[in-house]
């Protein structure tokens, strides 16, 4: 059978829609539907929380103490946001059990100052999320509980899952799914303490790799391409997804403070970005708080 040329036309243009139509479905097929995350808290660590409330004060940015965790080595501060998420300084109890210290996911932290650690994301359907990951060969623990009594005498519980193999919340955020009400844990005062910022907006993970840590990121959250430029002043190539809080960050100089951060820590988290209104990031003075924290 042979076609005309008016017939050929209609052919090779029906042809050429198809394949359109494909390259624009190949992304989504290869890295799946968006996930959606949402910041529950992200975390600063180090031996002192005092000391780490005093620096925060002297920025504006008050805080709560929170309580020590039943795990006989942490105890915690925060500063809680509009939106539910909110900012956790995490340090040793006075007299913490060493083996337990030892233990802890964020052992190499809490020896330092105070450094950003990790991050975590709310998860409604903690199992489900769990089964989502591992379907999309990403490595998840299971989830185990976890808890802390407030000052007041209030206890929390709440359930975490590990995501990936570089640590709690590091290269990944971990999941966490509350037991008890969450605004117990996220609003010790029953309201926001920081009412005039919105939120944690961006969190900011140092990485070895730019291309290998977008394409694990998209393959473990469905996201679309990010934009890349690179911040001199920050001194990292980054990698932003639209729409969500995740930034990757890759050094620039092999010498510069991030490269030096990463071969410290390894990959995780170096910084937080709060939101006021969005806008271009302004960063607190480094040396005066002992880490980067930014505002929008």
């Amino acid at each position: 059978m042979k076609l005309r040329g008016a017939e050929f036309g209609w052919c090779a243009k029906i042809v050429r829609m198809i394949l359109r139509f494909a390259l624009v479905l190949l992304p989504i097929m290869s890295y799946g539907i968006a996930a959606d995350l949402s910041v529950d808290h992200v975390t600063v660590a180090g031996k002192d929380v005092s000391a780490m409330r005093q620096r925060l004060a002297a920025i504006g940015l008050p805080s709560e103490y929170g309580g020590k965790h039943t795990n006989r080595a942490t105890e915690m501060a925060l500063v809680s946001f509009p939106d539910g998420s909110y900012l956790e300084l995490i340090g040793m109890q006075p007299d913490p059990d060493p083996k337990m210290v030892a233990l802890h996911p964020w052992a190499m932290f809490l020896n330092a100052a105070a450094e950003p650690c990790g991050w975590a994301v709310r998860a409604d359907d903690l199992q489900a999320e769990v089964k989502r990951l591992r379907a999309a060969g990403v490595s998840v623990e299971d989830p185990t509980p976890g808890a802390r009594r407030r000052p007041d005498g209030v206890m929390l519980q709440w359930e975490t899952a590990q995501v990936g193999k570089e640590g709690n919340g590091a290269f990944f955020p971990f999941l966490i799914h509350d037991v008890s009400k969450r605004d117990l844990r996220a609003f010790p005062a029953g309201k926001p303490n920081a009412p005039d910022i919105a939120g944690v907006s961006k969190v900011f993970v140092g990485v070895h790799d730019l291309n290998s840590a977008v394409d694990r990121y998209r393959k473990a959250y469905g996201f679309a391409a990010p934009k890349l430029a690179d911040d001199k002043a920050f001194g990292a190539k980054l990698a932003t997804f639209d729409g969500t809080p995740v930034v990757l960050a890759a050094p620039l100089d092999a010498n510069g403070w991030l490269a030096d951060r990463i071969a410290r820590f390894g990959e995780a988290p170096c910084a937080f970005v709060i939101r006021r209104k969005a806008g271009s990031i302004k960063w607190y003075d480094v040396q005066a708080l002992g880490w980067r924290l930014g505002v929008e």
